[in-house]
């Protein structure tokens, strides 16, 4: 690292002011701070400094993902071998998922960090942060089958008009990613839903077999559709493991809740969103069960609900986004807890969408600064009661 170190500092005169390369000042501070902690500290406006930037935080934030990121890189082979026909070892079925998400990946952050960085040297700023996890999470909340040009397409749109319009990263009013996956459901409905997008069809530099068509209901799709109150899939220990298909990174609770430890160890993600949005989920799955409606998914025990599709997922890594969510601590549990209660809601009383946990997100987006104002003002309210009666 010092002869990187060494390197850094011997080409830094170019891209500072005067120097020939200083239109591109934006793009180096951007790899020099993502590769070493900045030397430089706030001179005035603050009361505490802290070694530990927003940098540092995202790079929590993906490392936390990694677990979800390689167990759906394995789930995506083993679902194509499964349903192929096709016999195959662990690390064929890891080594076709890799080939398969990776493009996905890159794709991602080619167009997201393309954009930003088109941006900063634009407003002659800083390379904001951001999308270094926002730029993992779109791949992970997609089905393996989604066209990279779509997803091209969603990023640019997402990074843009969810985030760059509101003035970049810190300034977004919904999460990134959430917004990328919306577009791609109400733009391309095809590739997002149905039973043929959520196992890989071709098979990849020899890996696996091409089969024409595959069609593979996810658990809650199956519950959506069926036709008898008791028919939705019995629960099964695949279902936490994550051997069902889904989304890349959204089927294995195992997995997530190994990235949702790392993030509570580090003080990264609220204790009090995540364990909110569960009480919230299982909460409204028990109503259902004793007072919805005679379909499937109403009668779905409430523990199937929490693991199923995208809710642990969700409750882990986006509802937590420190950006978007709810920032007083009592509005923390309310935000979370309305996440978890709208999620159930819209996949019960929603056939036509049974997934639910993206558009509660996105939802309670909207009313997070809301929670908070009134947070606010009661605190305020009953300090001016305290200091009317002491009198």
């Amino acid at each position: 690292m010092k002869a990187l170190r060494k390197y850094i500092d011997k080409i830094k005169p170019n891209f500072q002011k005067g120097g020939k390369l200083h239109a591109f000042h934006s793009v180096f501070d951007g790899f020099e701070t993502f590769l070493f902690v900045p030397n430089t500290t706030s001179k005035s406006g603050v009361h505490i400094h802290d070694s530990i930037d927003s940098k540092r935080i995202m790079s929590m934030v993906v490392i936390a993902l990694v677990p979800a990121l390689l167990f759906g890189m394995f789930n995506v082979g083993y679902q194509h071998f499964t349903y192929s026909g096709v016999n195959g070892i662990f690390f064929e079925m890891f080594l076709f998922g890799f080939l398969a998400v990776l493009p996905k990946i890159i794709v991602s952050y080619i167009v997201g960090l393309g954009i930003e960085f088109v941006v900063a040297q634009w407003k002659n700023e800083e390379i904001q942060e951001g999308f270094l996890v926002s730029g993992m999470l779109i791949p992970l909340i997609v089905p393996v089958d989604c066209p990279l040009w779509i997803i091209a397409v969603a990023t640019a749109f997402s990074v843009i008009f969810a985030k760059e319009v509101f003035g970049g990263t810190g300034m977004n009013v919904f999460n990134v990613a959430l917004v990328t996956r919306a577009f791609l459901f109400f733009a391309y409905p095809t590739k997002m839903s149905g039973d043929a997008v959520w196992v890989a069809k071709d098979s990849i530099f020899g890996l696996g077999q091409s089969v024409d068509v595959v069609t593979c209901a996810t658990p809650l799709g199956i519950a959506s559709t069926a036709p008898d109150a008791l028919a939705y899939p019995p629960f099964s220990w695949d279902m936490v493991i994550g051997l069902v298909p889904g989304s890349i990174g959204e089927t294995s609770v195992i997995a997530i809740l190994l990235g949702a430890a790392l993030l509570l160890l580090t003080g990264v993600a609220s204790w009090k969103i995540m364990f909110s949005v569960f009480f919230g989920g299982a909460f409204m799955g028990l109503i259902f069960n004793m007072f919805g409606p005679d379909t499937a998914m109403a009668h779905m025990p409430w523990y199937e609900h929490l693991v199923l599709g995208g809710f642990c997922f969700g409750a882990v890594f986006m509802a937590t986004d420190p950006v978007t969510a709810a920032r007083t601590e009592t509005g923390k549990y309310m935000y979370g807890f309305f996440i978890g209660v709208m999620a159930i809601v819209i996949r019960v009383l929603n056939p036509g969408y049974p997934e639910g946990m993206m558009l509660a997100i996105l939802l309670m987006n909207i009313f997070a600064p809301l929670i908070d104002y009134y947070v606010v003002q009661s605190n305020i309210t009953k300090r001016e009661k305290r200091i009317v009666s002491s009198k």
